[in-house]
């Protein structure tokens, strides 16, 4: 574990597979937990997780309907609310002592671009028919094809590595940082920097969730072009 932040789960093992697995699984039981308590005992007016819950999904719905209305937003949010949550509080995690980001690991946060790169796509298939889906990949003329298809299929190649690299080295940033804190300075005194990395971490899972709402939005947007 040598120049690497100690965890609790690594006693068991050192492996690396083992320590992000582990620590996804807290994670997703959080999760599971944070979802019970909020549909426990539903109240006409919510309070304590239930307030908190109807708040998230309330936002996470407004920032889409701003890219693709409330509808779609709606429709999409069981995906879009799931991945936010699993990042925020993947990226929560690691600001703890003894625990380690999942999303510090390029592998986990390369799987949740594959998720979404897939997914996508596969949204933008399904509305628009294959052939009508890559036939705007090739631009408005035709002329342009050569050079347009090469082009797009770049750019939607690059949102893999962009959603990936983006979250990992923010969230493995943030790792480092609380390492050299707590190396040099008491306990106490590192609190102003953990409310910081607090704020990087909300920020970053909150600029994979609309990233998402665009590239979906895109793919939607394609369909409803068409139909005016």
């Amino acid at each position: 574990m040598e120049g690497r932040l100690f965890t609790f789960l690594g006693i068991i093992s050192h492996d690396q597979v083992w320590i992000i697995l582990s620590h996804f699984v807290i994670v997703v039981g959080i999760v599971m937990l944070l979802a019970r308590a909020a549909t426990r005992k539903m109240q006409l007016v919510p309070t304590g997780s239930q307030n908190a819950m109807e708040t998230f999904i309330g936002g996470i719905i407004s920032m889409g309907a701003d890219t693709m209305g409330e509808e779609n937003a709606r429709r999409y949010l069981p995906l879009i609310g799931s991945l936010a949550l699993v990042i925020f509080f993947s990226n929560m995690l690691g600001i703890i002592p003894g625990f380690e980001s999942p999303t510090a690991n390029i592998n986990f946060t390369l799987s949740l671009a594959l998720i979404v790169f897939v997914y996508y796509n596969y949204v933008g298939i399904k509305m628009n028919g294959f052939v009508n889906y890559f036939k705007h990949f090739a631009g408005p003329m035709p002329i342009l094809a050569p050079l347009m298809f090469p082009i797009e299929i770049i750019s939607h190649l690059s949102r893999i590595i962009s959603l990936s690299f983006r979250l990992f080295g923010s969230i493995r940033g943030d790792d480092m940082f609380t390492m050299v804190l707590l190396m040099l300075v008491p306990w106490i005194v590192p609190m102003a920097g953990f409310f910081m990395l607090a704020a990087f971490g909300f920020l970053q899972a909150f600029i994979f969730a609309i990233l998402t709402y665009v590239y979906i939005a895109g793919s939607v947007m394609m369909a409803e072009e068409d139909h005016h």
